[in-house]
């Protein structure tokens, strides 16, 4: 369980802050909590208007041909009736996640910014499967060296087990044979380093090789293999990319449980969202958050997003410091009633 100092203490520099030194554009369109605001910088104001809502801002860029260089697009994580959780999350149904990785993939190939772009879905963990592989545990290096807490003193010096992840662009050959459409890259195969593999850190790493950014993050995403080189075998996009991708197929047949408990990711979302709206400061809020249903914590972390931005946009016409963290007042707060 995160606490709210946690939430307050991750200030790491962040691949959006390097691509924004460059001259380069960011945005990161989400649904009903952007997770990146886990990270402090984020929150800064200058950064307010980087954040957009996925419905009513993605398509209409991608169509205008608009979209920044850097884009993410954040899932729907909890599960309501009006909404649908998308993020393949138990116990949300597959086919709303697997719709949105259609839709993003049929906006952006009808975007006249098609040829200059390069989709990237991956996953934070394996979903609990038997992998065969071994988790690679030797010439890893440590992002910074930072060591974790006792009993266990972790080094981060290892990787966990794999995840699966695909990458779209026309620039990506077609196939490895006649008889398959889908190349299925294992390995950067010793570049840059002898021990290098595709990671998580691969994402930041290849911002930064695309972009020709001056730095790297860590030593992690600097030994970590980068997917700008499936980009470079071709001398012209190809044309023949599907327009359309086949719908998935529906398995839940119920609605969803909106009277359910939150999970232990969603609570900790529901902290981030605290943090946004200043309740951290409540000694009773983690016993709050573990007793609000799906249905209370939605509606909870969308007012407390809402607010936030509301508050940042406000501060920044005002002409506000844009290297200030927006921070709001606590909402949860009572006045006493007269006699």
């Amino acid at each position: 369980m995160l606490t709210s100092s946690t939430l307050d203490r991750y200030p790491q520099r962040t691949i959006f802050e390097n691509v924004e030194a460059a001259g380069l554009s960011f945005r990161i369109y989400y649904q009903n909590i952007p997770a990146t605001l886990f990270y402090r910088n984020l929150r800064k104001l200058k950064y307010v208007d980087n954040f957009l809502s996925y419905g009513s801002s993605f398509k209409s860029d991608a169509k205008k041909g608009k979209l920044p260089n850097y884009a993410v697009v954040e899932q729907r994580y909890v599960d309501t009736k009006a909404e649908p959780a998308n993020d393949d999350h138990p116990s949300h149904d597959v086919y709303h996640g697997q719709m949105l990785v259609k839709e993003v993939y049929e906006t952006l190939r009808a975007s006249p910014q098609w040829n200059e772009t390069m989709m990237v879905v991956t996953y934070d963990e394996h979903g609990g499967y038997f992998d065969h592989v071994p988790t690679p545990v030797r010439g890893v290096p440590s992002p910074d060296g930072i060591v974790g807490p006792e009993p266990f003193l972790f080094r981060f010096d290892r990787l966990g087990v794999r995840v699966p992840t695909i990458v779209v662009s026309p620039w990506i050959e077609k196939g490895t044979d006649d008889s398959d459409d889908t190349a299925v890259v294992h390995g950067p195969n010793g570049v840059p380093m002898a021990t290098s593999e595709y990671e998580h850190s691969s994402i930041p790493a290849t911002v930064k090789n695309i972009f020709n950014l001056p730095s790297f993050l860590t030593k992690r995403d600097a030994w970590a293999g980068s997917f700008h080189s499936i980009v470079q075998t071709r001398k012209e996009p190809r044309t023949d990319c599907p327009v359309q991708l086949p719908t998935p197929v529906r398995i839940r047949e119920t609605e969803a449980n909106e009277d359910a408990k939150l999970t232990e990711f969603q609570q900790e979302l529901m902290q981030l969202a605290s943090v946004l709206k200043g309740d951290d400061i409540f000694t009773n809020l983690h016993e709050k958050i573990g007793k609000m249903t799906v249905k209370e914590g939605n509606q909870y972390m969308e007012g407390a997003v809402k607010s936030f931005f509301e508050a940042g946009i406000a501060a920044k016409k005002m002409g506000g410091d844009e290297e200030q963290i927006v921070k709001m007042r606590p909402s949860l707060t009572t006045r006493p009633s007269k006699p």
